[in-house]
């Protein structure tokens, strides 16, 4: 029998997010004009909030024991919230939009011909280019044109250090990020030993590199366990993004396929990302 959210919860509770904080309002408004479009744009989807508030209720009742406030979602929706978006309140519409949109997926998946697996992570990958594009434009961000020099590394990692500041001010990480090319790692049952200048030497020697993504209190650490562990994915929002932006300059970059979000303390989550310069002959073919 499939787990429910209860039996998820109870299983693992998320003590460590029980105190809300607020959210920036910028990071709010990006992650509506991205989440909002790429949920109603799905095939048979009716317009109707009916799911989504359901799944609302449920979640911020089950994991917080607290009632919606009256008017978040069509706050969250217009961008006209009148009071700042508190972290449980994201973690819950987070969960309510992203469940709403994988049961979607799942009952008209004949419509793109693609298993329901790449169509989820497809709608991820989809929320995270809308808020890159976004971030890209309100930060200013110069990316190179591709990665070739260690001029062009260089404008990269202050790119992702920019993002990074970004998700760490609005309150999406309560306090820590961290993107590092240093890697001393187990993967695989093989070594992985990586220094952080290497990169353009590995992407030129082997058309394979990593890093490592850390993160300290994400606010959808609950909701991400939970659907990874009722429906088999997540919604990943930081990691698309910053997925997104490898993407503008040429790289194919995203966490392993076998990252589970279940698996780490709150204060220190840990992505090991494999970046490749084409994704013709890679591993990195299935879902997350």
């Amino acid at each position: 029998m499939a787990k429910t959210l209860a039996d998820v919860v109870a299983e693992k509770p998320f003590p460590d997010f029980a105190s809300w904080w607020p959210v920036g309002n910028d990071f709010i408004r990006f992650m509506a004009n991205a989440i909002y479009p790429e949920w109603r744009a799905l095939s048979g989807n009716d317009g109707a909030h009916d799911a989504v508030v359901r799944y609302l209720d449920d979640y911020l009742q089950t994991v917080y024991s607290r009632a919606a406030r009256p008017g978040l979602l069509a706050g969250f929706i217009s961008g006209e919230s009148g009071l700042p978006v508190q972290s449980g309140e994201f973690d819950a519409l987070s969960y309510a939009f992203t469940r709403a949109a994988f049961q979607l997926i799942a009952a008209h998946c004949e419509a793109s011909g693609q298993s329901v697996e790449n169509e989820r992570r497809l709608f991820t990958q989809h929320v995270g280019r809308r808020f890159f594009s976004q971030l890209e434009q309100h930060l200013g961000l110069e990316l190179p044109p591709t990665m070739a020099t260690e001029e062009q590394f260089q404008a990269l990692q202050t790119a992702i250090a920019q993002v990074g500041h970004f998700l760490s001010k609005e309150g999406y990480l309560r306090d820590h990020f961290a993107f590092t090319f240093d890697v001393h790692a187990e993967f695989n049952g093989r070594r992985i030993e990586q220094n952080g200048g290497d990169l353009l030497t590995q992407l030129a020697c082997r058309d394979q590199a990593y890093a490592l993504y850390e993160m300290g209190f994400p606010i959808i650490l609950p909701s991400a366990v939970y659907l990874h562990q009722t429906i088999g994915e997540a919604q990943h929002y930081s990691s698309r993004t910053i997925e997104e932006l490898f993407a503008r300059v040429g790289l194919e970059a995203r966490e392993t396929d076998d990252f589970d979000p279940s698996g780490f303390p709150s204060d220190l989550v840990i992505e090991l990302w494999e970046i490749r310069s084409s994704m013709e002959g890679s591993q990195m073919t299935g879902p997350n």
